[in-house]
């Protein structure tokens, strides 16, 4: 297996980040120096999954009381540049989580937040492994011999801080020499799983095919897979997830195929603040990542796009939802407030 990639990292001055648009191509990374920069990553996508986002937000904090000290803004203007960063995305609660959990030490200072702000980081790359031991666990109770996975969307490192979330659950089975292959969808319209996803694979040398989004379906009901590990943006108090578009559809096919469809995600993405699935705001994002595409139009001029970023899979269709705590099984009544109420919000 490689070594761990870690795609985020504070310099003194700037937060240094893999920017994810240029991947498999190139591994580039960039500094963003200002909360200009910051904003315009995530909002392009160069930083992006839900863990991420949390330890950006919360180095974000710290990025925008460096710059307001080099340019002297005013405690209103700092306070509205967190709020930017805060607000840049707003299905994934982990960026409102990073953000909100150091905000309170600004008056201490640039460093008291960015212990905060690392110690996020840390936490993040240990509570990857917690997940991905549980999660695999989990499924070798069910599941005899070697394991085949569905997954949809990027949940590895370039996801996280260092190891992911879903993918690393793929990885642990890996590990322990008892995964056969994964099938990535390929995550329209930006291809995450394509460029992403596979990228990831490809470098621990993990068996895995690539699958337009649309095969997914048929995949699971012909019985291809074992099992489907996606990740999530925010966790309802319900239970009920959001995702990437195309994930309900991979836990419809799975609740009719019998085979268990898991969401593995940290606890910080348990939003207990949203009661349902209902209540959680879906990103619209704009028409030409659906019409165009490599810079080149693909439907009819005049043609507008329905692209949301995400959907949400009722609690009913869960089969586990794994944390660093351990695993809830909502499809038995189990939810996030059994356990989780206070953790997130």
């Amino acid at each position: 297996m490689s070594e761990p990639l870690r795609p985020i990292e504070w310099t003194g001055t700037s937060i240094r980040v893999i920017d994810q648009t240029v991947l498999p191509g190139r591994l580039v990374r960039i500094n963003l120096d200002t909360v200009d920069d910051l904003v315009d990553a995530i909002v392009r996508l160069a930083v992006r999954g839900a863990p991420q986002l949390g330890a950006i937000g919360a180095l974000g904090v710290v990025l925008a009381m460096v710059q307001g000290k080099r340019e002297g803004w005013a405690p209103d203007r700092l306070a509205s540049e967190i709020v930017r960063v805060r607000d840049a995305r707003p299905t994934a609660v982990n960026l409102a989580w990073g953000v909100d959990r150091v905000s309170p030490l600004v008056p201490q200072g640039i460093e008291a937040v960015l212990v905060a702000a690392q110690g996020i980081v840390d936490e993040d790359e240990r509570i990857n492994h917690e997940i991905g031991r549980h999660g695999a666990d989990w499924i070798q109770a069910r599941v005899a011999g070697n394991v085949r996975v569905l997954t949809h969307c990027n949940t590895g490192a370039l996801a996280t801080t260092e190891w992911g979330t879903a993918l690393g659950i793929i990885r642990e089975l890996h590990a322990r020499g008892v995964l056969e292959v994964v099938f990535a969808d390929e995550t329209r319209p930006l291809l995450q799983g394509a460029r992403l996803t596979a990228w990831e694979l490809a470098q621990d040398g993990i068996p895995h095919f690539v699958q337009a989004d649309g095969a997914a379906a048929s995949t699971i009901l012909r019985h291809l897979v074992d099992v489907a590990i996606i990740g999530a943006d925010r966790i309802a108090a319900n239970g009920d997830t959001a995702n990437k578009i195309g994930s309900v559809g991979v836990a419809l096919a799975c609740k009719d195929a019998g085979i268990p469809f898991i969401v593995a995600a940290p606890e910080s993405t348990v939003d207990m603040a949203t009661a349902s699935g209902d209540d959680i705001q879906i990103e619209m994002r704009g028409d030409e990542e659906v019409v165009n595409w490599g810079g080149i139009r693909t439907a009819p001029e005049g043609t507008r796009a329905h692209n949301p970023a995400f959907d949400v899979t009722p609690a009913r269709l869960i089969s586990a939802i794994v944390t660093e705590q351990g695993v809830l099984e909502p499809g038995f009544g189990q939810v996030p407030e059994h356990r989780t109420a206070g953790v997130a919000g």
